[in-house]
């Protein structure tokens, strides 16, 4: 050899009769078996190649030590196999980042529209999304247009057909009043008085019915908030007009009370919880509205406490607490309706809070603010 040095293959170099022409330094004959063709081959200790030239006359045998071969395999797998350790998990997380980083608009978009709630019909903003995602979201859009407008003309048929039945009823009420006041017959006149009982409870019920379809199908908030301190005393004056012994007392905040319920919404909400109030409570009792500055209208009246099992089936249609009072059964269903499309809930509670007697129904509007406290207090003979 020139210099020491190890050698990880050896080999010989044979004629055709076995005998060794050449051979590496430190080539062991023993480990080389006779030659058996080209090809690979094993034995205990070694990996063989051989192959021929020359016709077959010469022969070469390349050795490599097994030990040798799985040293080499260690150190393959762990000079591929540390960086891939290192290597996935980065391009692990770089994939989770990047797949997270294109999807949050869509995210942001779910988002949006999970925390909408049943009156928000509005366009869902959609400009951030992927281009393959944005026809799908032009398409939500559309379907909330077309309920939006739905809803609007639901609620325009309701109010033009609260206007058309009135006409009629109001018509046939005063030719029923009419008969009565010409005929001289007592007969007739009997029969004339229960046909304008019977047409004036026809009023009330489909009054009520129309406002029971305009709470449950209708859009009872709106985009902007107004002071509902003025609706509730517009609404609680027109039932004092018509109501006798001055029962009614109403209680003001002293600063804006602001919601964004619907007036008309909030008008058939209060004026059926008063007109509850005083055709079911105490007939010389008074009956007291309150609104807080927290936006909660509380109606409460005196008179015999009702039972818990009453209480839970007032708020179902056609329920009366008491079968001998003039009703319809649908007012405390239709504000119990109103309720829960403003998404909050009508409270009933008898006795009255703190009394051994009475009724009392509260509902807490959608305010954007709390107010100051309780301050005006009117009274109407």
């Amino acid at each position: 050899p020139i210099r020491a040095h190890d050698e990880f293959f050896t080999y010989l170099v044979r004629d055709a009769e076995g005998r060794i022409l050449l051979q590496s330094h430190a080539a062991d004959p023993t480990v080389f078996p006779p030659y058996d063709g080209p090809g690979f081959g094993q034995n205990a200790t070694h990996r063989l190649y051989s192959d021929a030239a020359l016709q077959d006359t010469i022969r070469i045998t390349v050795a490599e030590p097994l030990a040798h071969r799985m040293s080499v395999a260690r150190e393959i797998q762990m000079s591929l196999g540390l960086p891939l350790l290192v290597v996935l998990p980065l391009a692990l997380a770089s994939i989770i980042l990047a797949v997270r980083f294109s999807l949050a608009p869509l995210h942001r978009f779910r988002t949006r529209l999970e925390a909408r709630g049943v009156r928000d019909l509005s366009e869902v903003p959609a400009a951030d999304l992927p281009t393959e995602i944005r026809p799908l979201a032009a398409t939500l859009n559309s379907l909330l247009a077309r309920l939006r407008d739905a809803f609007e003309a639901e609620r325009s048929f309701a109010a033009n057909a609260a206007h058309e039945l009135r006409t009629p009823l109001a018509g046939a009420i005063a030719q029923a009043q009419r008969l009565r006041s010409e005929t001289k017959d007592p007969t007739i006149d009997a029969r004339a008085a229960e046909i304008e009982a019977t047409l004036k409870r026809l009023a009330r019920l489909s009054e009520r019915l129309l406002q029971l379809a305009r709470a449950e199908g209708g859009r009872l908030r709106m985009d902007q908030s107004a002071d509902v301190r003025t609706i509730t005393r517009v609404v609680v004056e027109d039932i004092a007009r018509s109501t006798e012994n001055g029962r009614l007392m109403l209680n003001l905040p002293d600063t804006p009370v602001l919601s964004d319920i619907d007036p008309d919404a909030l008008g058939i909400l209060c004026r059926n919880l008063v007109e509850n109030a005083l055709r079911h409570g105490a007939q010389n009792a008074p009956v007291e509205v309150t609104l807080t500055c927290d936006g909660q209208l509380i109606v409460a009246n005196e008179g015999p406490a009702v039972a818990t099992q009453t209480l839970e089936r007032l708020t179902g249609r056609f329920e009366r607490a008491d079968a001998k009072t003039d009703g319809s059964g649908l007012g405390l269903a239709i504000v119990s309706a109103i309720a829960e499309r403003i998404e909050t809930s009508l409270l009933l509670q008898s006795p009255r809070p703190g009394e051994t007697s009475g009724f009392q129904a509260s509902v807490r509007l959608p305010t954007d603010a709390p107010n100051a406290h309780v301050k005006d207090r009117e009274h109407w003979p």
